[in-house]
């Protein structure tokens, strides 16, 4: 039990802690990985880790079906299907997306796991006013069918989500005890904050000696602004934490988000390549992808010391890869390696 939480336990935990020689060589840092990209559902990936939680809330609560939220390709709307799938629940994912042309990545494994997809076309109003209205009509549906629907954010970033982060923090914290690694410098994306969120209340309320910097893999507008505080307030006085943080303790890096989210990025692709044949390790071109190239980037200009220790925690996405617009990409760059005989 975790914060007078239980959880349903379908993960092969602790996920591995790895050095990487090649990428530490060229940095010139020690870098290691936290592989929770090979967590053991649907792909694998981060949102496993809250929707341990998530399903353990649901069944408590007799629901009988899972709703979530996200864009057409959403990694956490899969992972809420591989959990529906796993334990005999319904599941549907609310997108305000339009179809993007094909069923590939996320979008196909979403139905092979039994999930109903709901793609809606932006209309121009506020998102959140347009999902808020499709996944109550959604819910409707189903009720009426005699199911229980438990509604998921966006992320699965909510109260009981990140308690997923929060053990992964106390189980990063143990394992670079056993490695000598401290004073290490744990490195995220962030997409809805609730990734970032379980890791600094986890870190923060342990009193771990390591640190954590999160990096936008989207404008960081005034909105998650707003967000982030009004979402450590929540959780802290929810679980009675006794840390204390205002918007400043919260170090995000802004300046690598190329402007938009999950949009097709020359410099991002080229560091996917770059630790795939470096490491090969894949990463995706919306969240680790970005990360690691703004990780990149924060050597260069110096906000990452040289000879200092790095963990990235590699959140999954690898089906982002196979979306159309990132995959044409790749294809234009990397057909030249292809020898094709008569």
């Amino acid at each position: 039990m975790l914060l007078g939480h239980e959880k349903v336990s379908f993960l092969h935990l602790p996920t591995p802690l790895e050095y990487l020689p090649g990428v530490s060589k060229d940095l010139g840092v020690e870098f290691y990985i936290k592989r929770d990209d090979l967590t053991n559902l649907g792909v694998g990936g981060n949102k496993l880790r809250k929707l341990e939680y998530l399903l353990k809330d649901a069944q408590d609560q007799g629901c009988t079906m899972l709703l979530t939220l996200g864009g057409a390709q959403t990694n956490h709307g899969r992972l809420t299907a591989a959990v529906a799938a796993k334990y005999g629940m319904k599941c549907a994912i609310v997108c305000v997306d339009p179809y993007p042309g094909e069923l590939s990545a996320n979008l196909l494994l979403d139905r092979l796991m039994g999930a109903e997809v709901i793609l809606k076309k932006d209309d121009g109003r506020p998102e959140s006013e347009q999902f808020a209205e499709t996944a109550a009509a959604v819910k409707a549906r189903y009720e009426a069918q005699g199911e229980k629907v438990y509604e998921i954010p966006i992320g699965g970033s909510s109260d009981v989500g990140m308690l997923g982060y929060y053990e992964c923090a106390m189980e990063l914290t143990e394992q670079a005890k056993q490695m000598g690694l401290e004073d290490a410098t744990v490195i995220s994306a962030v997409g809805s904050i609730g990734t970032y969120m379980g890791l600094y209340c986890g870190l923060k309320n342990e009193n771990s000696p390591l640190n954590l910097i999160g990096v936008a893999i989207s404008p960081f507008l005034e909105s998650k602004e707003k967000r982030i505080v009004e979402y450590f307030n929540a959780v802290k006085e929810k679980y009675g934490m006794t840390c204390e943080a205002t918007r400043e303790d919260f170090h995000i890096e802004k300046d690598y988000t190329f402007g938009a989210y999950n949009n097709p990025v020359k410099e991002v692709r080229d560091t996917v390549c770059y630790m795939a044949s470096r490491e090969a390790i894949i990463l995706d071109p919306c969240y680790t992808g970005k990360a690691f190239n703004g990780i990149r980037k924060m050597v260069e200009e110096g906000k990452i010391k040289k000879g200092s220790k790095v963990i990235f925690l590699h959140t999954g996405g690898l089906p982002g890869i196979y979306t159309k617009h990132h995959r044409v990409e790749f294809e234009k760059e990397l057909l030249d390696g292809v020898t094709i005989l008569d």
